[in-house]
């Protein structure tokens, strides 16, 4: 008879299997690259020193590590309502749009510390808007979630795409972009600070809205476990019919959870928008939106999780691009696979080292018992 599962400690939970996830992904990548002839320790190599063995690299990794941490947050949160957020992606690009309206309307006028909570509370509402209108579907009529928020992805997409070469394009320029934000809408590097610790990030984009993100991890950490809402939020989550036995409305909390969610990932887009690119553009989101999937899996939804997650796959995109520089015949298309493998082990196959390592614990707390009697 085979041993039952056991429940697994925390540590194990939020750290030890999602290592044992990553291993598995970084194991099967080297043979892929064994395969085509390279040498994968010498691949991790470089991969690790481009994200983290120079000042620039680790800039770059903050950078996109911050564009994760939002869009994590934001499908962490519809987790713990028992939904699932995919439109991320189509979230960030509304949101990019209302911090450009912000950025547009203040930048000539007031200096970047004003424009930027302006900026904050517009990118947040127009993700949340645009959230709003899945959440009312499902919540009112039925729809999936899921369905509709990847649709409303291409039709944010769409949207960007329409305005910027319409609307939002400067006056004799042919590019689809808006024009580019005065010194009021440009959000300050973090060289500076940087250099107070001996490290030269030299052009990386990474910005003050790292700060940001942190902040809204620790304000999800609050809702989910320091608040009543919150525990409606996981209530409703793990049993619905639980949630309604105690008087929680369920619509109540599909419009709420995915409007939290909407606004964290439309607060993605400050980060490109106001930190890099300094305009909007209509590839703002770079895949960030579904990335953030794969980060809230990794993390188990939990605000820690996330940004540890994140700060992963900014490693794979900064030192990724390193790797296919050093090594040629590690193409981008390579380092494409690569993410995917770790995605597909922290996603898909999440579950697959779990059942052997309940089996573990509770094999060995029957015989810790068993010790334990006979002593007494």
């Amino acid at each position: 008879m085979s041993a039952p599962y056991a429940k697994i400690p925390a540590w194990a939970d939020y750290g030890l299997i999602p290592i044992l996830n990553v291993t598995a992904a970084f194991l099967v990548s080297g043979l892929v690259v064994l395969f085509i002839g390279e040498n994968p320790i010498e691949a991790v190599r470089i991969l690790i020193w481009g994200a983290f063995g120079w000042g620039e690299g680790i800039g770059f990794t903050l950078y996109y590590a911050t564009n994760f941490i939002f869009t994590g947050l934001a499908v962490a949160v519809a987790f713990h309502a028992g939904l699932f957020n995919i439109g991320g992606e189509g979230q960030a690009y509304l949101g990019g749009l209302g911090a450009a309206v912000a950025a547009l309307a203040l930048d000539q006028y007031v200096p970047w510390w004003v424009t930027f909570p302006i900026a904050i509370a517009g990118a947040a509402l127009f993700g949340a808007l645009w959230a709003l209108i899945p959440a009312w579907l499902q919540a009112y009529r039925g729809s999936h979630i899921v369905i509709t928020t990847i649709m409303f992805n291409f039709i944010g997409a769409s949207i960007m795409v329409w305005l910027l070469a319409g609307y939002l394009r400067p006056p004799g320029s042919m590019a689809p972009e808006s024009r580019t934000f005065e010194a009021g809408a440009q959000l300050p590097k973090l060289g500076r600070l940087f250099e107070f610790i001996g490290l030269e990030i030299g052009g990386a984009p990474v910005n003050i809205t790292l700060f940001l993100a942190l902040v809204a991890a620790y304000g999800v950490y609050l809702l989910i476990w320091r608040t009543k809402l919150g525990y409606e939020l996981r209530t409703t989550g793990l049993s619905p019919t639980a949630g309604v036995y105690a008087g929680i409305a369920p619509a109540r909390i599909i419009i709420i959870a995915m409007l939290i969610s909407g606004a964290l990932a439309g607060m993605m887009a400050l980060n490109p928008v106001l930190g890099e690119q300094y305009r909007l553009q209509i590839d703002l989101a770079g895949g960030a939106g579904f990335v953030g999937i794969a980060v809230a899996l990794m993390g188990r939804s939990h605000p820690i999780g996330v940004v540890l997650a994140a700060i992963l796959f900014g490693a794979l995109y900064q030192g990724g691009a390193e790797l296919a520089f050093e090594i040629p015949k590690i193409s981008r298309d390579m380092i494409i696979v690569i993410q995917a493998l770790v995605i597909l082990f922290a996603g898909a196959l999440e579950h697959m080292f779990r059942p052997s390592i309940g089996r573990l614990f509770a094999m060995f707390g029957t015989r810790g018992s068993e010790l334990a009697e006979e002593a007494s």
